[in-house]
């Protein structure tokens, strides 16, 4: 709930800004705010499919899908990192077009403002998303609020562009279009791996060395011989095998679990796998 919340709050605001920044280009004939305007309107549309992931996610398992639908959130920011290339592709083609037929640029400080409310629109979404994200554990809602941060530096970009334009340099606004397109693609780099990690399996080290912590920690607990996590979406799901005192290995279980939940907040399943020590046998 809290995700779609974010979602929906962010989408009003970035089509809003998207929606000013489009009536400027439209009399100013800026491609640098061009670029920058289809990376806002294509961030806003990330919403979209990111709001779908979540509503199945919701679902509950069934006997083809047994560990649920968590994971069409992983799949969702796929359809991110699509957007992100595609809005890099049309930036940069309109931008080079320019470069080899340059056109006068107009209303150089609606430019300057519009640049100003990019900036400010995206910067407002991405602190959203981030902090909601990381609560929940939604890598795709994290890796869209860094898009959405990125996108605010862009707009501030197409600002640079515009100064450069008054100060008597008139190709500074499609460079700054083409600068725009390639730190979009830089962009992609890091959310690919954030993305592709998750759908492999893959899990921050720090969360595994804390639940190895929270069971070794646990009163009769002998050894940690392994743990294992994943994400399915922004939940975790875990296998862990230790060793306890056959003494009280039932309520230790029981504890571990507890230990569990408190150090890992987003886990929501856990298979405990306990082995008791053999008694040893004088020779």
């Amino acid at each position: 709930k809290e995700g779609v919340r974010a979602l929906k709050v962010s989408l009003v605001i970035l089509l809003a800004t998207t929606a000013l920044q489009l009536a400027v280009v439209l009399f100013s004939g800026s491609v640098a705010l061009f670029a920058d305007t289809i990376h806002n309107f294509s961030d806003a549309l990330t919403a979209v499919p990111l709001w779908i992931a979540f509503v199945l996610g919701r679902r509950v398992a069934s006997r083809r899908y047994t560990f649920g639908l968590g994971r069409v959130e992983d799949l969702a920011g796929l359809f991110i990192v699509a957007m992100i290339a595609l809005s890099a592709i049309v930036a940069g083609w309109q931008s080079i077009e320019r470069l080899i037929n340059p056109q006068p640029l107009s209303n150089v400080w609606w430019v300057l403002g519009a640049g100003v409310i990019g900036f400010i629109g995206n910067e407002t979404v991405a602190i959203y998303r981030i902090r909601v994200g990381r609560r929940i554990g939604s890598a795709a809602l994290v890796a869209d609020g860094i898009h959405a941060r990125t996108d605010g530096f862009t707009s501030l970009a197409v600002v640079v562009g515009a100064l450069g334009v008054l100060l008597g340099f008139p190709l500074a606004d499609p460079i700054v279009g083409l600068m725009i397109s390639v730190a979009i693609f830089v962009l992609l780099i890091g959310t690919v791996r954030s993305i592709g990690g998750r759908l492999l399996d893959g899990i921050d080290p720090a969360l595994v060395e804390r639940a190895e912590t929270a069971i070794a920690q646990t009163p009769g607990v002998v050894s940690v011989e392994r743990v294992q996590l994943r994400w399915l979406g922004h939940r975790l799901n875990g296998t862990a095998t230790i060793w306890t005192d056959p003494h009280s290995a039932a309520s230790t279980v029981a504890e571990v679990r507890l230990r569990l939940s408190q150090a890992l907040p987003n886990l929501d399943e856990v298979v405990i796998e306990n082995r008791e020590p053999r008694p040893a046998f004088p020779v």
